[in-house]
């Protein structure tokens, strides 16, 4: 559920274990267990096709935009964020925008500094690296050529297990030395004869590199750790490089502008104008590490989501609407199934009813009350009605704003039915005897 909608992860593990929950009490009423998996089978299939009705698409574009607000809303109600929904939200929705329908979240990158409250959190156009630039090297610079690379800029030991190297006075020690610093100094050449102006490594720079990087005024920017460097490649269009002889064949990054922020107390890299231009940066501030970690999380669900409901644009009302919708179109069915299977279809429903029940006691409500008045709402023929939990009643979602990805739900439907069915065809659990512990 995670990898493939981002968001929905806590609904399924609900799900599954109320139908389970159900499954149990057939059992004892000594329903087979493939009975009841192809009752659940035919009302998974009648659920999914109720959803399917209830799902909308809006066309217009300052209206989906809107629609994708709600939804960030939605997924962010549940998160830590809650108390800044509405900047979080924003953040979320502007970042997914600028993927332009795309669904590769690495151009977006999540980067935490403590300190701040979450309220001061923001979007930064482009990509920020949280690295320093070398001594003695321009610190702003402008139509950048830039290459990534992965190569040993430390000096160029033996590096042979066990390996000697005898000399006969210091004067050749020093001539070894001179050779060292000779390879090194004809290695910079080779990549300055790039053209570039801007070089990102991902090991170390020594400092007799970068003497010569300064000296060819070149920005040398050591220590990019592995996903730093992939996603910069990623954002600035480069390959990353491992061998500097074949100038022709390698790949180079290109920006507008490479300059230092600061951010709280600690200088970054920012790079503007990238080869891609939906690369943007969400800065996170907060007053602990966890915190940060906790928005990260929130964050990076409501990212999942919106990016797949930027390709499946189908959306659908929340609050426990959708699942009193799905479990009426099972009950309607129940009546003209014969056989055990109808009491598999009327488990499946109630365990589809728990879930707003679960909602209410959430919110602190009464979840019996709350939920037949749902259900007599839906049979009056109000649609779209599902429960307002800041007031605690039956509203309708669609006024409210409350909406759900269409996706998701119906990953969350068809995760929990199979999870559920896998468990109950397992027949007994073999386990080992305990080991008798010494004195026992």
């Amino acid at each position: 559920q995670d990898e493939e909608v981002g968001d929905g992860t806590t609904s399924v593990a609900v799900l599954c274990g109320e139908l389970l929950r159900e499954a149990e009490k057939l059992i004892d009423a000594r329903v087979h267990p493939q009975t009841i998996a192809a009752g659940w089978r035919i009302a998974a299939k009648l659920a999914r096709a109720e959803l399917e009705a209830a799902a909308t698409r809006e066309t217009d574009e300052a209206k989906f935009k809107e629609r994708l607000m709600e939804i960030a809303r939605t997924t962010l109600s549940s998160k830590l964020v809650l108390y800044e929904k509405e900047h979080f939200a924003k953040l979320a929705v502007d970042a997914v925008l600028r993927l332009k329908g795309s669904d590769n979240l690495d151009y977006i990158q999540l980067l935490k500094k403590p300190g701040g409250s979450l309220g001061d959190s923001y979007l930064a156009e482009g990509f920020i690296l949280d690295k320093k630039i070398g001594v003695g090297q321009p610190h702003r610079m402008e139509k950048c050529k830039v290459m990534v690379a992965n190569t040993a800029m430390d000096t160029d030991k033996i590096k042979i297990y066990g390996a000697r190297v005898k000399v006969g006075s210091l004067a050749k020690v020093a001539e070894i030395e001179q050779a060292e610093k000779d390879k090194m100094a004809a290695k910079c050449a080779k990549i300055c004869d790039h053209g570039i102006n801007c070089f990102i490594n991902r090991q170390l720079i020594y400092n007799y590199p970068e003497e010569i990087f300064a000296k060819w005024g070149v920005m040398a920017i050591e220590h990019a750790d592995f996903e730093g460097v992939e996603r910069l490649a990623a954002v600035l269009g480069a390959d990353i490089c491992s061998t500097f002889d074949r100038p022709d064949l390698a790949t180079l990054g290109t920006c507008d502008l490479i300059d230092e922020i600061m951010i709280g107390e600690d200088k970054l890299i920012r790079f503007s104008g990238c080869a891609s231009g939906e690369a943007c940066t969400v800065v996170l501030r907060g007053a602990s590490t966890h915190v940060l970690d906790e928005a990260e999380r929130s964050l990076h669900d409501a990212l999942c989501v919106l990016s797949r409901t930027v390709r499946e644009t189908r959306t659908i009302p929340g609050g426990g609407c959708c699942e009193v919708r799905m479990a009426r179109a099972i009950d309607a069915e129940v009546a003209n199934t014969p056989g055990k299977k109808a009491m598999a279809m009327e488990a499946f429903a109630r365990a589809l009813r728990t879930l707003p029940a679960i909602i209410a006691d959430n919110g602190g409500f009464d979840a019996c009350e709350l939920v037949t008045r749902l259900r007599a709402a839906h049979a009056a023929g109000r649609a779209t009605a599902g429960l307002d939990m800041s007031k605690g009643e039956v509203a309708d979602m669609t006024e409210l704003g409350v909406r759900e990805s269409f996706k998701s739900k119906l990953h969350v439907l068809v995760s929990a039915a199979e999870a559920a069915e896998m468990i109950l065809r397992v027949d007994d659990i073999v386990k080992c005897a305990p080991r008798k512990r010494e004195g026992q």
